[in-house]
């Protein structure tokens, strides 16, 4: 699973790196226009930084892994929502969960919990575009990863704010508290309901932006619980920034 978020990251980051690349050649190309003296030397890209880009256009065009072109397949399915009571927050907080192909009772199955970003939801990483269950579906085929439950949840706990409304410091702290939220009823919930295995060896968190920096935060706090933290563009606020009050440390 380690080598396949590295991939996913390196693209994203080489997709907008290309073009960063391509506007700043096309504004050198018109500002040098008029002087042909002028020549540029180009450096020429690494078959590793090719394959990445190759990866990367794939992931935007809808090329990755198809699981319906494949017989006997074990595919995943869909997240399905639920609800559980947060005391954290004071109401009702949901979740969306995707249980793995062949889901038993009779066998116990390691839990990956995502973390949406800022002003988003339980929803966001759900979506089709975003292709977790065909990520997943793929890693299991080719060995890559164990059979799994995944946990998307609601991370914005607030007893004041049913929702983010800005990035200040009020704001920020909901999402810190969802720590609180995940240790008090979230992972009871999930392990009441579903076949969990529990221990830390069995326990992973990663999330986006936000969810990123609260994936740590989780984590680090956490240590004897998480034994796998991952975190993709992580919002700042784990160490104190000056000048920054929405950041506390």
């Amino acid at each position: 699973m380690e080598s396949r978020i590295l991939k996913l990251a390196m693209a994203a980051l080489l997709l907008v790196s290309g073009c960063a690349e391509k506007n700043a050649g096309e504004k050198n190309a018109q500002e040098t226009a008029p002087s042909r003296a002028v020549q540029t030397t180009k450096k020429p890209v690494s078959k590793k930084v090719k394959n990445y880009r190759d990866y990367a256009k794939k992931i935007v065009h809808g090329e990755l892994f198809d699981v319906n072109k494949i017989k006997n397949i074990k595919a995943y399915g869909e997240f399905e929502k639920y609800t559980y009571y947060s005391t954290a927050a004071g109401r009702e907080s949901r979740v969306n969960v995707l249980l793995p192909p062949g889901y038993t009772e009779d066998k116990e199955y390691p839990v990956l919990y995502i973390l949406h970003g800022f002003y988003d939801n339980e929803d966001w990483m759900t979506r089709k575009t975003v292709g977790i269950p065909e990520m997943l579906t793929e890693l299991y085929e080719k060995g890559e990863a164990e059979e799994m439950i995944v946990v998307c949840p609601y991370i914005f706990v607030s007893e004041k704010l049913p929702y983010c409304t800005g990035m200040d410091l009020e704001n920020c702290l909901a999402y810190d508290n969802f720590i609180n939220d995940l240790t008090t009823d979230l992972m009871p919930f999930i392990e009441k309901n579903f076949s969990v295995k529990k221990g830390r060896e069995n326990t992973a968190v990663t999330g986006f932006s936000m969810g990123g920096r609260e994936s740590l935060f989780v984590g680090l706090s956490l240590p004897e619980v998480f034994g796998y933290v991952g975190a993709c563009c992580p919002a700042p606020g784990l160490v104190p920034i000056p000048g920054l009050p929405m950041h506390p440390g």
